[in-house]
């Protein structure tokens, strides 16, 4: 299982509509062959920033969703709302 988290640091006028955004596409993400869980994490300290967590069956699965038209659709709308560039980490449990 690959485990896959995404930091977003979202421009502090689009938090609400990057959370709104997110629990609008979930299912889809969810949805997604391989796709075992997908959530929504904000930081304690800086609600600016968020990540994505996600699992998935193998890094095949990841990968065949993220050349999706609808990854792509995701993705292209989410990044206008950053106020920095997003960073990713795909890790498995030891």
């Amino acid at each position: 299982m690959l485990i896959r988290f995404v930091k977003l640091t979202i421009a502090t006028e689009h938090i609400d509509t990057f959370k709104n955004h997110f629990a609008s596409v979930r299912e889809k993400i969810r949805a997604s062959p391989g796709n075992l869980h997908a959530e929504l994490l904000q930081d304690l300290n800086n609600p600016q920033i968020f990540f994505t967590h996600s699992h998935w069956e193998t890094p095949e699965d990841l990968e065949t969703y993220r050349q999706s038209a609808f990854f792509d659709q995701v993705w292209r709308y989410t990044k206008t709302l950053f106020s920095e560039k997003a960073e990713a980490w795909s890790v498995m449990k030891v």
